[in-house]
């Protein structure tokens, strides 16, 4: 197997896995709960140096290191806490990045560097009531003025959208064009005409805030547009190959945690005189969710390693978001079934998997759409 991680990955992964054991996973259920992953966690996350790692030192960070930051999200998704790791995900890898890889010093400065020390929380605000996976559907306007913008709409699903600081907005700035006429731009919290339009409850991913957001003639200064106009849509697009490999890592570390409990409740459940794995059925079961493990994590580490190397890698980033997530979901619902009534139930974590797992086919870009970028990379399309 392709293992693109050094020692000096694997040293970080054990600090790591020890923070989280010590900092996160005692508080799950309480945030899960509340439905807000506490600031403070976030700021001493961001002290620790863990949203930097993958950022420049001129801008608090450790040094450019995807690998680094992959440590991060596979071993955040093995707490099976998609929540917080949804929470965290989107402002590193997500909505921070496209800051840092195509802003100006001035935006850099405004807001990766307090985003790194965790001081400044951020979310993407690309999806509305009308345009999700379709992005050049976006209809919300931003219609230049003198030496502002004037920002028009609504989006919804946007994950980080109640308490973020920041959020890097996906707007029409030339009516005709379809992708070709999307800009994007930085809007600050307490800007006037923006409004935060409702929290939307979701199945799972509870500790994770999520919204619809409102933009009423908000008023925006023309520095605040990030990179050229109309240039918006292959910014997003650069993107998302990481944001895809980041998806992919966290459903590949819940599903090795969620494997884990299945193995270890199988073997001490007794039940007809004996512990589950006496039975074949469950044995099987067991091995079925354990190849599902392997092949997940062979094609993620695959597209990485590619991914860190500059390589071009949309096929393959697309087929370990498709094949992660469908692994994860399947994982986790075969180990509810092994739980049996157990596994419905609220005090084992299972049941938080599997809900939380469904959504994963869906975001940054539906299962469907993934499998529509593969065969069009193979040429398949008329």
């Amino acid at each position: 197997m392709i293992h693109p991680f050094t020692q000096e990955h694997e040293e970080l992964r054990n600090v790591i896995r020890q923070f989280l054991q010590k900092e996160i996973v005692p508080h799950v259920e309480r945030w899960e709960a509340e439905q807000k992953v506490p600031r403070e966690i976030l700021r001493k996350m961001g002290s620790l140096g863990y949203f930097g790692l993958n950022i420049a030192e001129e801008y608090g960070g450790s040094g450019d290191n995807p690998l680094a930051e992959a440590v991060l999200h596979e071993e955040i998704g093995r707490i099976n806490a998609s929540g917080f790791a949804n929470t965290v995900g989107v402002h590193v890898g997500i909505a921070m990045r496209p800051v840092y890889k195509f802003g100006t010093e001035e935006q850099k400065r405004r807001y990766v560097v307090p985003g790194v020390q965790g001081e400044k929380i951020g979310a993407l605000a690309i999806t509305e009531p009308g345009a999700g996976s379709d992005v050049a559907s976006i209809r919300t306007r931003a219609v230049r003025d003198g030496d502002h913008y004037i920002l028009s709409g609504n989006k919804i699903f946007i994950t980080n959208g109640v308490y973020a600081d920041f959020y890097v907005v996906a707007a029409r700035t030339r009516p005709e064009g379809g992708h070709k006429g999307l800009s994007l731009f930085i809007v600050d919290r307490d800007t006037p005409g923006f409004q935060i339009q409702r929290k939307l409850e979701k199945v799972g991913l509870h500790s994770s805030d999520t919204a619809e957001l409102f933009f009423d003639d908000c008023r925006i200064p023309a520095s605040q547009r990030l990179g050229e106009e109309n240039q918006g849509f292959y910014l997003i697009m650069q993107n998302f190959q990481w944001e895809r490999l980041m998806i992919a890592l966290q459903t590949l570390g819940t599903a090795q945690a969620v494997l884990d409990m299945a193995v270890e409740y199988a073997k001490t459940r007794q039940q007809f005189g004996g512990p589950l794995t006496q039975f074949q059925v469950i044995r099987h079961r067991l091995v079925d969710m354990a190849v599902e493990v392997a092949k997940a994590r062979h094609l993620t580490y695959h597209a990485l390693d590619l991914f860190a190397r500059g390589i071009d890698c949309v096929t393959e980033t697309s087929m370990a978001k498709l094949v992660a997530t469908e692994a994860a979901y399947l994982v986790a619902d075969m180990a509810v079934q092994i739980h049996g009534g157990y596994g419905y139930m609220q005090e084992y974590p299972v049941q938080r998997a599997w809900r939380d797992m469904r959504v994963t086919r869906i975001y940054a870009g539906t299962n469907e759409i993934m499998k529509e970028i593969i065969a069009k990379r193979m040429e398949l399309l008329p």
